[in-house]
């Protein structure tokens, strides 16, 4: 017995469709809302930071769309748990301030081992935290394994500026990850009329 061409043919497009059904669904599915407004206040404590950084973190920041805390087998990037302790031994002559700094505003400068890179620059579009924010986050990823130490006063060389204190005017640079507009002169132009 022979089996027409016709029903081969569909046989071979719904094995073909179950399977990148099934592979589809193996790849993380996560609903993604608009990022809240995220309002941080002068006087906040280290213990606020890491609220709002475990905040940003799951969502504005997107990063546990690719990192987890606390799983392990075949991961896209690395797992987060313990990450403060082994953050000041990952690039010698780097605390661990330093390397989630350069972690987040370069993350393909240094790639954990056994990793390929792909993490996006967060304070660019499209994920744009500000130096404050990231500094927030920092807060965060001191705790899994460590103690924050980070302030709102904490500096590190990728900080555009200090934080100005509450009530201080705005800086006239912006930070870094602002959106700027481009300075064009919108002179008025005369056009002759053809005759």
């Amino acid at each position: 017995m022979t089996i027409p061409h016709s029903v081969r043919i569909a046989g071979l497009v719904l094995a073909s469709t179950a399977f990148y059904g099934y592979v589809g669904q193996l790849v993380p599915q996560r609903e993604v809302q608009p990022p809240q407004e995220t309002v941080l206040k002068a006087d906040m404590t280290t213990a606020d930071m890491v609220k709002v950084g475990g905040e940003l973190m799951a969502s504005k920041g997107l990063c546990l769309t690719c990192h987890t805390i606390g799983k392990s087998g075949a991961l896209r990037f690395p797992d987060l748990a313990g990450v403060a302790g082994r953050a000041s031994t990952r690039i010698p002559g780097l605390n661990d301030i330093e390397y989630f700094a350069k972690s987040l505003y370069e993350p393909d400068s240094f790639i954990v081992p056994g990793f390929n890179p792909g993490m996006p620059v967060i304070n660019k579009p499209p994920i744009g935290l500000t130096d404050q924010e990231i500094l927030c986050v920092i807060a965060y990823l001191q705790t899994l394994g460590g103690t924050p130490t980070v302030t709102l006063q904490t500096t590190h060389k990728y900080l555009s500026a200090a934080p100005a204190p509450a009530g201080a005017p705005a800086p006239a640079t912006p930070s870094k990850g602002a959106m700027l507009a481009p300075a064009v002169s919108h002179a008025p132009v005369e056009r002759m009329a053809k005759r």
